[in-house]
């Protein structure tokens, strides 16, 4: 790992000196390039840079990739994350309560997050409030693992959000939504330059909502400014920091019971939730990036970036758990905590990109290293001596939300940890001829934990290397074929029965493809078939002695299946995206046979909009998410009923929600856009990730006005 370090370090700084030489040698022979922000027409972006750091066509990039743009993101109002990955194709939003949601891809969980590439992960590995998507110009989905950037992680997806730059021209564009249940948005994003070399794009966001859910009302606050400057042609300097705030109250902690003690399924109203009057969310996230950048000479280019993002969580919640009795409704009983979260996570990033000549033919590259390190603390209280902590509940179909507020001083607990890595990466693509690129490299990742958390020791620490290899072949102008292998490892922290630490599950990706552009590269199709796999997953070890639970690494879940990724304009005038997914889950032990029957291994995701030549100004569009059945073992049926003894099936059949969009241009500066959601009402539990549930929103619209000055 030393010599690594230093073999690392030392080819950067021979590079850098180079490239320093080169640029005092030609600096009367540089092209001038100056590149600004722009907001991307259509369904079909050309490039993406969050699989490699080589800004490469989506086309030469040896993954599955698909964007989603500026343009859909604006057509059917995804203002948050959860919304826009809901259109992805092969993603799925597990939403298990209104204020926490998780991602899934391939049949695991996603963990790998990245904002302009720079990699600040959600969470506990899933996202706290519908976090809002104002200040991105665009998302990047890189399906597979994506061994080069992160290589922590699962063999899933990674999610890159590109955000919002200075815009070449100064404008202002100002949103108002006003939608279902009293929703009310305004959102003003506007760009100024100062001058030729200073300029700032800034974002304001403020909204207010009810919704079908009882109870449930949000206020959420954005504002993000990116300030930037140009100290010569070569050399730039920015800086930017964003605040998220969600306040949420009469948020649900769990959800729904899912069955009756008969074993037979519960089938309350679409609004129920099992919240308190009282509860409470408070979350704020906070972001701060400096980066600095110089172009040499030779075309190199050297990229630093310092990032701080903390996250501060205040609730009070309410749990409701039991079984209820399927003729009285009884049998449920609350569940009270107050919740308070605060962690901090600092990246520092640097690497350098350019190009080299060898053996007659241009190749590029890639070297950097990067420190993250992240510090956290939770904190639990419960209600033990009053009698409000845990209450009795009524029938939910009668539940109001109406109970004391607990008086939460009893059972404190919680967790204060840190998380540190370091990590060297290099990348090189290699044009062994005309028609062929090679694209090899790796990442070698050094993690430690430090902690305790709720109880329980979280002091570990590995080191892995991850290789990645990637090969596209050109077979005519438009279409090529690619294939590419890597591997992930997520560090664990449980002991073993000779309480030894168990050794990181390690992941493998590979996949196969074929890419084309048609319709004069304003369309881009894609065909991947791929497998992934994991092992030496943590499971309880039989063998625990009571109180000290052991664990055994063991096999995990294996993927393995194929996508179509379609983008762009198919027909003039016509917008599309179009995803299918189809995989299978190979597992062997109950808890994977769980997570195989609760995730859906059919998607079927589809985004259109047509100009109507007969009326100018007028488009209009539909998009559609459609996924198979789904269903989770719950137990067995008790005694005391005819069934007793079998087992419990929560089952949520395939289902297709419909969305409608309509916009009108009164001029270039002021339009209209319609939006229906849902058009035909579709009752469906949102999630079977966790054992409860709750449901999705019925028909619901929005109208939007957008007005640029």
């Amino acid at each position: 790992m030393k010599n690594l370090k230093l073999s690392a370090l030392s080819m950067a700084l021979i590079l850098v000196t180079n490239a320093n030489a080169n640029d005092e040698k030609n600096e009367n022979d540089i092209e001038r390039i100056e590149v600004k922000g722009s907001y991307l027409k259509g369904y079909n972006a050309h490039s993406a840079s969050g699989a490699s750091r080589l800004e490469l066509d989506i086309i030469d990039i040896p993954q599955s990739v698909s964007v989603i743009t500026a343009s859909q993101m604006n057509d059917y109002q995804l203002t948050n994350i959860d919304a826009v990955l809901d259109t992805a194709t092969g993603v799925n939003v597990e939403r298990i309560e209104t204020d926490r949601t998780y991602y899934t891809a391939r049949g695991f969980d996603i963990t790998n997050f990245q904002v302009d590439g720079v990699g600040l992960p959600l969470s506990s590995g899933n996202n706290h409030a519908d976090e809002d998507t104002s200040i991105y110009d665009r998302i990047e989905v890189i399906r597979g693992a994506n061994g080069l950037m992160t290589g922590v992680g699962n063999p899933s997806a990674t999610i890159n959000f590109i955000r919002k730059r200075p815009s070449a021209e100064n404008e202002l564009r100002i949103y108002g939504t006003v939608s279902s249940w009293d929703n009310q948005r305004v959102e003003l994003d506007g760009s100024y330059n100062f001058s030729d070399s200073t300029a700032v794009r800034a974002v304001l966001v403020k909204q207010d909502a009810d919704s079908y859910l009882d109870r449930y009302h949000k206020e959420k606050n954005v504002f993000y400014v990116f300030l930037k400057h140009q100290f010569s042609e070569n050399t730039e300097l920015s800086l930017s920091h964003t605040i998220n705030e969600s306040k949420a109250t009469g948020n649900n902690w769990g959800a729904n019971p899912l069955f009756y003690t008969d074993g037979s399924a519960t089938n309350y109203a679409t609004s129920t939730s099992t919240s308190a009057d009282w509860s409470n969310w408070d979350i704020t996230k906070e972001n701060t990036v400096l980066e600095l950048s110089h172009a040499f000479a030779n075309g190199w280019q050297l990229r630093g970036t310092y990032s701080h993002k903390s996250t501060d969580e205040d609730s009070e919640l309410f749990y409701v758990y039991g079984t209820p009795d399927k003729t009285t409704e009884l049998g449920l009983f609350g569940y009270a905590s107050e919740y308070d979260n605060d962690d901090k996570h600092d990246l520092i990033d640097i690497y350098l990109t350019g190009e080299f000549e060898l053996f007659g033919r241009e190749h590029e590259f890639v070297v950097g290293a990067n420190h993250s390190s992240m510090s956290g603390e939770e904190l639990s209280l419960y209600d033990y001596t009053t009698g409000n902590g845990f209450p009795v509940m009524p029938p939910l179909t009668q539940w109001n939300g109406n109970t004391p507020k607990a008086t939460f001083t009893d059972g404190k607990t919680g967790s204060e940890v840190s998380r540190d890595q370091k990590a060297l990466y290099f990348t090189a693509r290699f044009s062994l001829s005309d028609n062929f690129h090679l694209t090899a490299g790796g990442r070698q990742n050094n993690w430690q934990i430090k902690g305790d958390s709720y109880g329980v020791a979280q002091d570990a620490s590995d080191e892995q290397f991850i290789p990645y290899l990637g090969g596209v072949y050109q077979f005519t102008d438009n279409i090529v074929a690619y294939a590419s292998y890597t591997e992930t490892f997520v560090s664990q922290t449980e002991l073993d029965i000779n309480n030894n630490v168990l050794a990181p599950i390690t992941g493998k990706s590979q996949e196969v493809g074929i890419k084309s552009n048609l319709f004069e590269d304003k369309f881009l199709a894609t065909f991947t078939y791929f497998e992934t796999s994991q092992e030496n997953v943590a499971r309880f070890d039989d063998r625990s002695e009571p109180g000290n639970s052991r664990f055994i690494g063991t096999k995990g879940v294996e993927s393995s299946g194929f996508e179509f990724d379609l983008a762009g304009e198919l027909l003039p005038g016509l917008q599309t995206s179009i995803g299918f997914t189809h995989f299978n889950l190979d597992v062997e032990d109950e808890i994977d046979a769980n997570v195989a029957d609760y995730t859906p291994e059919t998607l079927f995701k589809v985004a259109a909009t047509y100009h109507l030549p007969q009326v100018e100004g007028l488009t209009i569009g539909m998009n559609m998410r459609w996924q198979d059945d789904i269903s989770r073992f719950q137990g067995v049926v008790g005694e005391g009923f005819s069934q007793a003894g079998e087992d419990i099936i929560t089952k949520q059949d395939a289902y297709a929600v419909l969305g409608l969009m309509a916009r009108y241009e009164f001029t270039e500066q002021l339009s209209l856009t319609l939006n229906a959601y849902n058009v035909t009402d579709e009752k469906y539990i949102n999630s079977l990730y966790w054992a409860q549930g709750y449901y999705a929103a019925p028909v619901n619209y929005s109208a939007t006005i957008s007005w640029a000055i």
